[in-house]
């Protein structure tokens, strides 16, 4: 794994940033037949609500490039500090140069520092196990195909139960 092919630093979102990662994250979705063309609204439905736990956006000297967001999720057993990843998005001309693996990257690194337990996703199984994400049958999640749903543990014992991401990520809410 190395690190992206251009420039950027990474920070986190700051007021005004709002508009520009909407635009982004409907942009970077726009072109996947997987997404289900909503990722814009999850991440201000989310913000709305108070749950956009980190936010970080990567810039290349003139604009932001690329966002990630990561938001608490609760386990059926209990356990807490666990987060959701995503969506991640970078501008679709600058996909597949390392922006989105520099932002997964310091996003796992910002949650360890704060104490999270670990991380869930859903996303690609080819894709996300570079990073440590493994499919482990004691946590599932109802919402998507059981191999696309990924953990990272970052400290202590594997949870087991229903996982179920922040409301915002629900269109009804």
């Amino acid at each position: 794994m190395s690190g992206p092919d251009i420039a950027i630093t990474i920070r986190p979102e700051a007021s005004g940033d709002e508009a520009t990662i909407h635009a982004l994250t409907e942009r970077a979705f726009e072109p996947m037949p997987f997404s289900g063309g909503d990722e814009q609204h999850v991440i201000d439905r989310v913000r709305a609500d108070g749950d956009l736990t980190l936010s970080l956006v990567a810039e290349d000297g003139e604009r932001i490039v690329g966002h990630i967001a990561f938001s608490p999720v609760t386990i059926t057993d209990g356990v807490t500090d666990w987060f959701g990843l995503g969506p991640v998005s970078v501008w679709p001309e600058l996909q597949q140069r390392g922006i989105g693996g520099a932002l997964i990257k310091r996003g796992i690194a910002d949650l360890r520092v704060q104490g999270a337990k670990g991380i869930v996703l859903i996303g690609s199984n080819i894709y996300y196990p570079r990073f440590g994400f493994e499919h482990v049958p004691q946590l599932t999640y109802s919402g998507g195909p059981p191999e696309f749903f990924q953990v990272l543990p970052l400290d202590g014992d594997m949870p087991s139960g229903e996982v179920a991401f922040a409301p915002g990520f629900d269109p009804a809410s």
